[in-house]
């Protein structure tokens, strides 16, 4: 069996974290979670199935992915949120690598993405690298949703199940948090938002999510999509000019 560290970052995720932790141990011998200062039983049904739990104030989707790696006795890290799973084919795939030998630092594997049981085809293929060699790749310090930095990759069959949002409820109550976010991430880059970029930036989400990611085929639920990811975006640039970056 290859040796590998599942890491998971979590922050009250008492509801996704047993699915994700016996996920991983199909393929991964040490399992590491970081909490961030969780209130409800994240850390007690973490350590319940037999995952080293580390308390660690949160500093932001990349640092505390790379803190949750200095923590691993491998070098080979699978990294998932609370809310994924690795189904069957994938684990298969993982299995039958030999990454003592692998010419390979990172691996990059297709996600499939759920509203409720709901898999939302507009989101689909979203390529991540989420198996990597801590050695010569990891993640970058982003405070937002932060990627692998790598030199040399490939990519596996099967797929990580990302069940992130309970209803479509809870999509418009995370859309809100995330625009916040994602208007803090654009503040560092300290970049001048014009009064028509909200709008231009907004208009052109919808283009791609609509028309070239095809959410014109899938329905209501492309629809959806598409005027919800062009909300986001326009709400980004609206907070930041707005709010952070003093353009009154």
């Amino acid at each position: 069996m290859n040796k590998i560290t599942g890491t998971i970052i979590t922050l009250n995720e008492e509801k996704n974290i047993a699915a994700c932790i016996k996920s991983l141990q199909v393929v991964c011998d040490e399992i590491i979670v970081v909490d961030s200062e969780s209130k409800d039983r994240t850390v007690e049904i973490a350590k319940d199935l037999g995952a080293i739990v580390i308390i660690q104030p949160y500093l932001g989707d990349g640092p505390q992915k790379l803190f949750a790696a200095k923590q691993a006795k491998n070098n080979w890290i699978l990294c998932l949120d609370a809310d994924e799973r690795i189904d069957d084919e994938l684990a298969t795939s993982i299995q039958q690598l030999d990454l003592n030998t692998s010419p390979y630092d990172a691996y990059f594997i297709n996600r499939k993405t759920y509203i409720g049981e709901e898999w939302i085809k507009v989101w689909y293929p979203e390529k991540i690298a989420r198996l990597y060699n801590s050695k010569t790749a990891n993640y970058k310090p982003s405070i937002g949703h932060a990627t692998v930095n790598h030199k040399n990759s490939t990519r596996l069959n099967g797929h990580i199940l990302h069940y992130t949002y309970e209803d479509y409820d809870d999509l418009a109550n995370q859309t809100t948090k995330f625009c916040i976010r994602d208007a803090n991430v654009y503040k560092s880059k300290n970049k001048k938002i014009g009064p028509l970029d909200p709008f231009l930036h907004a208009l052109m989400a919808f283009v791609r999510k609509y028309i070239f990611k095809k959410g014109v085929l899938y329905g209501e639920s492309g629809l959806t999509i598409s005027i919800t990811t062009a909300y986001r975006t326009y709400m980004k640039y609206v907070i930041a000019r707005r709010h952070f970056l003093g353009k009154e």
